[in-house]
């Protein structure tokens, strides 16, 4: 017979509990004092919790409650005089019961974050009927990131309700369902121009050939859905024939990374993410942006090139959004990670089906087409803000990097 694991017991129903809020100035032994004291009643610590804003301490610790608590409050009242802080004591039923169904993890992010925004967003979570548990701050520079545990609504219902808000407010909202499985995502698959890179590489090729506007109007069409990629990016092409392929090496000099690219990938290379870029670009640019950003896998156009020149052709099947789609399902088997786990991040119509496929579908500056579409959406310019969506901080990106350098 197979050995069954072991059930936890259940907490006993209604059971009397204590909680003890402390407040005041924070320094180094507040903790230890309150907890020290309550030792003594040798009581059972059911939850603790503790914040720290601007040199401002909230702790509060839920205990079982003891026969006789006016000796506890008592020494409590003591130790709040001599700290210089206040201590308050709650009597109730009930120890800390697991949160009501629908949990969601709520992100905010402004580029700044105002308090009538934030109080917005809060007011339509309570117009759901859901609880916001806890508050946390993910990020304060270069934009404020925010992240609420929402409790008691369907994630889908409070994505649609704070999307609606977020447009209004001007501010990102990216909603979550909550538990572990937000916090297992293991491959992030990106889009290249205009995502990883800033701009488009065709129509800088399309510059040197002196086509440069005409490619960049085929282009957005092409990115808002009104064009067939493959056909719209043949006829792009064409307008590169003759052009010497130095020129390839020319534009990837040329191109700039989307600021926070190398924070993103180096902080989730740390943690053992893999990464692959999958573009309707060409290869001769991304396979050597894959090899100096360390990515894993890449996937591209070929360009055909004869006797040094390019023919104005691609080889073989284009990469286009159903191909995308069908490089993150290869890449996530070839890795036997779950397309659960799988973070697809693009910005134009040939993304849609690659972040459809993925766990979690990231919109990045996106074209409406794609941002009302995907699961969420950025609209500041920082591709590192994708780690507060997983729940990383900033403040733990730097001081990863700081251990780096010493």
């Amino acid at each position: 017979m197979n050995a069954q694991p072991p059930v936890s017991p259940e907490a006993p129903p209604n059971r009397p509990t204590l909680l003890v809020t402390l407040t005041g100035t924070d320094r180094p032994g507040l903790t230890s004092a309150v907890l020290t004291t309550l030792a003594g009643k040798n009581l059972e610590v059911i939850d603790a919790e503790q914040v720290v804003l601007r040199g401002h301490l909230v702790l509060g610790v839920l205990l079982n409650a003891p026969r006789d608590d006016s000796s506890l409050k008592a020494e409590l009242a003591q130790l709040a005089a001599d700290l210089d802080v206040e201590i308050e004591v709650n009597i109730g039923l009930g120890d800390n019961e697991p949160r009501r169904k629908g949990r969601s993890g709520v992100t905010v992010i402004g580029h700044p974050l105002t308090a009538s925004q934030l109080a917005a967003i809060a007011g339509r979570i309570a117009d759901t009927g859901a609880n916001i548990d806890r508050i946390s701050r993910m990020a304060r520079y270069p934009v404020t990131a925010i992240e609420i545990a929402v409790s008691g609504a369907d994630p889908e219902s409070l994505r649609t309700v704070l999307a609606l808000e977020g447009v209004a407010q001007g501010v990102d909202v990216a909603v979550q369902a909550g538990g572990l499985y937000r916090r297992s995502k293991r491959l992030i698959v990106m889009d290249v121009d205009s995502t990883l890179i800033q701009g488009e590489v065709i129509e800088m090729l399309a510059a040197h050939a002196g086509r440069e506007a005409e490619v960049a109007a085929v282009t957005e069409q092409a990115m808002r859905g009104e064009l067939d990629f493959a056909d719209s990016l043949r006829s792009r092409v064409a307008t590169l024939k003759g052009l010497d392929a130095s020129v390839l090496d020319k534009v990837y000099d040329a191109i700039e990374l989307a600021p926070g690219a190398r924070t993103l990938v180096r902080t989730l290379k740390r943690l053992g993410y893999r990464f692959a870029i999958v573009s309707g670009g060409f290869s001769h640019i991304t396979d050597r942006l894959a090899a100096d950003l360390g990515i894993d896998y890449a996937m591209a156009n070929q360009l055909e090139i004869v006797d040094g020149l390019l023919t104005g052709r691609v080889i073989g099947d284009i990469v286009d959004r159903a191909g995308k789609a069908t490089a993150l399902r290869r890449f996530a088997a070839d890795l036997d990670i779950p397309l659960s786990q799988t973070v697809a991040i693009g910005d134009g119509a040939n993304d849609l089906d690659m972040l459809a496929a993925a766990g979690l579908g990231v919109a990045f500056n996106a074209k409406p087409i794609v941002r009302d579409a995907a699961d969420t959406h950025l609209s500041v310019p920082y591709l590192d803000t994708i780690l507060y969506l997983l729940g990383i901080k900033r403040e733990e990106v730097e001081a990863a990097d700081a251990d780096q350098h010493h």
